[in-house]
């Protein structure tokens, strides 16, 4: 029962996470997103190969095609970056639209949010 709690957990600090940043909750690329990043925070291997393990294990999970599972994920990530808090981004990833970067790719923003998963876990919080 804990076990499954935790996961509970996490799904909703993913969430409440990627809502802050502004990632809409209504694109398939938020759920995409959630699972690639709950499956990260899980074993962070997969955000090294994420178009050979990570895209086709969520393709699986959702019954469509790695390909499709990139581009929602990355049309997310997009919307966020361009529409999302600026104090945010600065928070989770040191710049954001308003410093003139480019917006972190994919596996960057798949893996600093599992990162700050992994701490929640190790910190019980």
């Amino acid at each position: 029962m804990t076990h499954l709690i935790n996961e509970i957990t996490l799904e909703e600090y993913i969430s409440k996470t990627m809502i802050s940043l502004g990632v809409p909750a209504h694109l398939k690329g938020y759920r995409y997103l959630r699972s690639a990043i709950l499956l990260a925070a899980r074993d962070m291997q997969v955000v090294g190969s994420v178009t050979k393990l990570l895209y086709p294990e969520i393709a699986k999970i959702y019954d469509t095609t790695d390909r499709k599972v990139e581009r929602a994920i990355r049309n997310a990530i997009e919307i966020s970056w361009e529409r999302g808090s600026t104090d945010m981004f600065e928070q989770f990833y040191g710049y954001s639209n308003q410093s003139g970067c480019q917006r972190p790719t994919n596996s960057e923003y798949i893996a600093n949010i599992a990162d700050q998963v992994q701490l929640r876990i190790r910190d019980g919080r």
